[in-house]
């Protein structure tokens, strides 16, 4: 469902990524690792078309992201580290207005059930933006990407900041979303919620993708070595 080939970008003379070669699978997270300026960012960048490539290209289902930009925005969402959503509206007024920017026009009953499906609570869905919680917003963009039944959720640094009880919550939702065949790539510097929840871990350093894991086949303290053994090169 994603895929990069030979994927680098250079600013101003520093490379941020470096020949990048990456294939996700719907119904798979992808949890990818490194410290700041690993090039995580950027890679969600590339594949967002918000940073054009110096070389390689980004596809989504098949789609160059460059040739094809309004295409590929089609089938995913994007959730960045802080989701900016109106203040002033309600939780179904913003999934209305954003669903609508699709072409998707949701009637308050249908944005209600998708609120609830994200795990917002009943009783928020009515409440203005403004007052939610980081982890309340992140269920917003989870109800969206279920709304717009997209192929590919785009995950940067989802869980910063949120307490160990919301981001097991999320977590809890990332699953539902992989079930249901979505494909997930996620940058975090939580190792620890990279090998509860990711199908496949990643790790990146100095713009390179230096290592590839199944989650299932590494301990906690195993993937915690692996990455700091990498952060010394």
């Amino acid at each position: 469902m994603l895929e990069a080939k030979n994927l680098s970008k250079t600013y101003d003379g520093h490379t941020a990524v470096k020949g990048l070669n990456l294939s996700i699978s719907g119904g798979e997270i992808y949890c990818l690792l490194g410290a700041n300026g690993a090039g995580k960012t950027t890679t969600i960048n590339l594949f967002l078309n918000l940073a054009r490539p110096s070389k390689g290209e980004a596809f989504i289902g098949g789609l160059s992201v460059e040739k094809s930009p309004l295409e590929t925005k089609k089938l995913l969402t994007y959730i960045p580290e802080n989701l900016s959503l109106y203040p002033n509206l309600t939780g179904i007024e913003n999934i209305q207005f954003f669903s609508g920017l699709s072409g998707i026009n949701l009637s308050d009953e249908q944005a209600t059930d998708f609120l609830h499906e994200a795990g917002l609570q009943p009783e928020a869905v009515t409440k203005r933006v403004g007052g939610y919680s980081k982890g309340m917003r992140q269920k917003v963009g989870i109800a969206l990407a279920i709304a717009r039944s997209s192929k590919v959720l785009l995950l940067d640094e989802p869980t910063s900041g949120l307490d160990p009880s919301a981001s097991n919550e999320f977590a809890t939702l990332l699953g539902h979303m992989k079930s249901s065949g979505a494909a997930i790539p996620m940058t975090t510097h939580d190792l620890f919620r990279a090998k509860e929840t990711g199908s496949r871990i990643g790790i990146m350093n100095k713009g390179r993708l230096v290592e590839e894991l199944n989650a299932e086949d590494i301990s906690h303290s195993d993937l915690e070595r692996v990455y700091l053994n990498h952060m010394k090169d």
